[in-house]
């Protein structure tokens, strides 16, 4: 919630699924036009920040198939 990016992974369906996260949005679609994310796919949704469990604005895409990058 510092306004980095992170991978969050998970199963959706039974398929494999992760969501780029950042709570800065600016920085996140940067990333994504570098490695051809579309900015009109980006959505919004507010977490809670674990330090002081305070709603934030946080955005992310969802990435599946071809855009799941590998496990590292």
């Amino acid at each position: 919630m510092s306004g980095g990016l992170w991978l969050h992974r998970h199963i959706w369906m039974g398929r494999p699924m992760a969501h780029l996260v950042s709570s800065n949005r600016e920085l996140l679609i940067a990333y994504g036009r570098a490695v051809g994310l579309n900015p009109e796919r980006l959505q919004c949704k507010p977490l809670r920040d674990p330090r002081d469990r305070v709603r934030r604005d946080a955005w992310h895409w969802d990435l599946v198939g071809p855009w799941l990058p590998p496990n590292a």
